[in-house]
């Protein structure tokens, strides 16, 4: 990897280079099982994702996501998101795409 892409890497909030950060838990709905995530970059159904934060590791398939309460095959980076979480995710979690 070049000096500039590795400046990247670490300088974009990245953890593993198999993952690309889109976006942040903003709020949590415990009782629903549903996260509000504010995207940086585009996310699509069928993305696998990963949930990281200082007690979260949860990687999961996106079935649906939900914007303005409608269901949504992508949404854009900028968009904020409802998603259906398969576990305990707090605020202020990081969501990655896992990139195969």
């Amino acid at each position: 990897m070049s000096q500039k892409g590795l400046e990247y890497f670490f300088n974009s909030g990245n953890i593993n280079p198999m993952e690309v950060k889109v976006g942040t838990i903003s709020h949590v709905y415990k009782k629903i099982g549903v996260a509000v995530v504010d995207l940086s970059e585009p996310l699509q159904v069928g993305d696998t994702i990963h949930i990281s934060g200082h007690l979260t590791d949860l990687t999961q398939k996106v079935d649906s996501m939900q914007v303005e309460h409608q269901n949504v095959p992508k949404a854009d980076r900028g968009q904020s998101i409802g998603l259906k979480v398969n576990g305990e995710v707090r605020e202020h979690d990081l969501v990655y795409k896992v990139v195969e």
